[in-house]
C-alpha cells in the first residue's frame, strides 16, 4: 500500500468505528494528514473530551493518553503504538515523589502534564507550559515543588522572585541537552532568524530566544510574524510543520538533537493496525487514580 492508500484506509475506517483521531504537534506530516486534531498535549485531551466519538486514538505518548482517559472516562482510549512513552514522565515514580513532599511539606506540589497520571493523584495542581506562568501567579501559596522539569520550572520561577521553589532534577532528555553553543552556531549559521524555544531548555537557551513558548505557541508565533526566517528550538518535527504551513518562510533546527524517538516511533501502520483491532493499546486506569488526577487536572481547568 501507498501513503495515500493507507491514510484513505484509516479515513474510512476511523468514520466506521467512531474514533477521533488526536495527533500531538510532534507526530509526522503523514499523521497530521488523517487527524481530526492536532495540537499539544492536554488541547488534544479536551478536544478528545468534546468530541461526540465514542473512541479517542491519542498519536502521542502514553501520558497523553492516559490524559484523554482521565478527562473522558466513560470513553475507549487507544495509543496506537505501545511503546512510545515520554522519558520525563516515567523519570520519577510514585515514591520519589512522598518522599520529596516529605521533605518539603509546606510546599504546593504543581506538576508539569508531562507526568504519568498516578503521579498527578499526588499532586496539587497541573500545569501545562502554557499556563504555568498564570497559574502559579495565582497561587496562595509562596513555596512551590516544581516537577518533574526543573527548566519549565526556573522559567516560571524568574516571572515570581516573590516565591520560592524547589526542583525534582529531571527534565526532557531532548531540550535539556541543548547548550548555549548550539545557539551561538545557529545563530552564525542563520543570522537573520529569530529563535524560538520552548520553556523545556535550559536557561541559557532560553535567554537568547526572541520568543519562549508552548510548541503551538511557537507556531502561531511564527505563521503570524512578518519575519521571514526562524530557529527553532523545539522538537524537530516543526520545523516541517512550519515548512508546510509557511511555504514562503524558512526554518531551521535549533539543533539536530531535538527529535524524540519517543514521539517518532507511531507510524501510520500503527494507526491503521488499531484501527483494524490488530495492534495498538487500549488505555485503562483504575477508578482511584482517575478520579486523584482528575481532581489535579480539573483545578488547573478551573483555574
Amino acid at each position: 500500500m501507498t501513503v495515500r492508500e493507507v491514510q484513505e484506509e484509516i479515513i474510512r475506517l476511523k468514520k466506521e468505528k467512531d474514533v477521533c483521531i488526536l495527533a500531538h504537534a510532534y507526530q509526522d506530516q503523514s499523521i497530521f494528514e488523517v487527524a481530526d486534531y492536532i495540537g499539544d498535549s492536554f488541547g488534544l485531551s479536551v478536544q478528545g473530551r468534546d468530541a461526540k466519538n465514542e473512541n479517542i486514538m491519542m498519536c502521542g505518548v502514553r501520558f497523553m493518553a492516559e490524559t484523554c482517559k482521565v478527562l473522558s472516562p466513560e470513553k475507549r482510549v487507544f495509543l496506537p503504538n505501545p511503546i512510545a512513552g515520554c522519558p520525563m514522565a516515567e523519570q520519577m515514580s510514585l515514591e520519589d515523589l512522598k518522599e520529596l513532599k516529605k521533605q518539603y511539606p509546606d510546599h504546593a506540589v504543581v506538576c508539569y502534564i508531562n507526568t504519568t497520571s498516578e503521579l498527578k493523584t499526588e499532586c496539587d495542581l497541573c500545569v501545562t507550559s502554557s499556563s504555568a506562568v498564570r497559574l502559579v501567579g495565582g497561587l496562595k501559596e509562596d513555596k512551590i515543588l516544581f516537577i518533574p522539569d526543573p527548566n519549565l520550572g526556573a522559567f516560571v520561577a524568574s516571572k515570581m522572585p516573590e516565591k520560592e521553589f524547589v526542583y525534582y532534577n529531571g527534565g526532557c532528555p531532548r531540550h535539556i541537552i541543548i547548550s548555549h553553543d548550539d545557539v551561538v552556531k545557529a545563530k552564525k549559521a542563520h543570522p537573520d532568524a529569530l529563535l524560538l524555544v520552548h520553556p523545556e531548555c535550559r536557561p541559557e537557551v532560553v535567554k537568547e530566544a526572541d520568543f519562549v513558548g508552548a510548541t503551538t505557541a511557537i507556531m502561531d508565533y511564527a505563521k503570524e510574524s512578518d519575519k521571514k526566517e526562524f530557529i527553532i528550538g523545539t522538537e524537530n518535527s516543526i520545523v516541517e510543520h512550519l515548512q508546510f504551513d509557511c511555504p514562503d518562510k524558512m526554518f531551521y533546527p535549533l539543533s539536530v538533537k531535538l527529535s524524540c524517538m519517543n514521539m517518532r516511533v507511531t507510524t501510520l501502520y500503527d494507526i491503521y493496525n488499531t484501527l483494524r483491532g490488530v495492534g495498538g493499546e487500549e488505555i485503562t486506569l483504575d477508578k482511584d487514580v482517575i478520579e486523584g488526577a482528575a481532581r489535579c487536572i480539573n483545578r488547573m481547568i478551573e483555574g
